[in-house]
């Protein structure tokens, strides 16, 4: 079974204290003292004409927050602090410093590299000239030996085991770039030649070498000794 309490609505009293703000300043006073008594209606302010032409639907609160917001967000910009200068400041100074230093150490390595490297180009090429100056001292020295052979063998005599041994000596030489030229027939070459003779020919058209008294020779590219020739010029 229920019971009569649940049966009946239950009915909710609300006292509402209506009062108002006296916007003067007075005391707060409810509805009905407000119906006896006149109050002189404040004076309209800029904001309070603003609100009466914002649309109806508008909720008062509503519209107060967004002004009061929109305010807020206009004159309480937030400024950046300004950062401080790097120059200024003792880190920014050393760091510059140090740059500097690094860059001065980098230009005198580089310096110091192309001076090594030249250095070494200069040594090289002064050791493989030295070094063909010595062999030229050594080869000329035995360019007297290699005449006699060449003498020998335009009479015959070089024959047995001596022909050997001339072939081998030779061939040696020939290891340090030693070349022999001057052969009978070249054409006459003046930087290479050496004419103690002359006469004139019809069987040639150019001046030509037509007896080899002694042989030239070559270092690699270097003119050892110029060959000693006769040459016969065309009539």
């Amino acid at each position: 079974m229920t019971s009569r309490d649940d049966d009946q609505p239950t009915e909710r009293v609300v006292i509402r204290d209506k009062r108002r703000i006296d916007p003067t300043g007075g005391k707060v006073k409810s509805e009905a003292d407000s119906k006896d008594e006149p109050v002189e209606a404040p004076e309209k302010s800029e904001r309070d004409t603003d609100k009466e032409h914002k649309p109806s639907h508008a909720a008062p609160d509503e519209a107060v927050e967004g002004e009061i917001v929109e305010e807020a967000e206009t004159t309480t910009e937030p400024t950046e602090p300004e950062a401080p200068s790097k120059d200024a400041s003792p880190l920014g100074a050393e760091l510059e410093a140090l740059r500097s230093e690094l860059e001065e150490r980098t230009n005198d390595l580089q310096r110091v590299t192309a001076e090594y490297a030249n250095y070494r180009k200069r040594v090289d090429r002064d050791r493989g000239l030295a070094a063909e100056q010595t062999t030229g001292t050594v080869l000329g020295a035995l360019l007297p030996v290699l005449d006699d052979l060449d003498r020998a063998r335009e009479h015959g005599d070089l024959v047995g085991p001596f022909a050997a041994v001339s072939e081998q000596l030779v061939a040696a030489l020939g290891k340090f770039g030693l070349t022999a030229f001057g052969e009978k027939g070249d054409p006459f070459d003046p930087t290479r030649h050496e004419a103690v003779a002359h006469q004139t020919s019809a069987e040639v058209t150019e001046p030509t070498c037509v007896q080899v008294m002694r042989r030239g020779y070559l270092l690699g590219d270097r003119l050892l000794r110029p060959a000693l020739v006769a040459v016969a010029d065309p009539e």
